[in-house]
């Protein structure tokens, strides 16, 4: 029986997803740099099929 570590120093940020949200501004928030909102769509990959689809009040991993 696998349990969920979590880690008082674990650096991973949460996001909950607003309307008009897409991946390449979440990127650009987080990091500066909308290419890169396929490492948020990789840390993802469990909720999500497709980076151009995310709903609004999703919760989205920010590695």
């Amino acid at each position: 029986m696998a349990e969920e570590k979590t880690d008082a120093w674990d650096a991973t940020q949460w996001h909950e997803v607003k309307k008009s949200d897409t991946l390449w501004k979440i990127a650009e928030k987080y990091y500066g740099d909308g290419s890169l909102y396929t490492k948020i769509f990789e840390a993802n990959r469990d909720t999500l099929k497709d980076p151009n689809l995310i709903k609004v009040g999703q919760k989205l991993r920010i590695p």
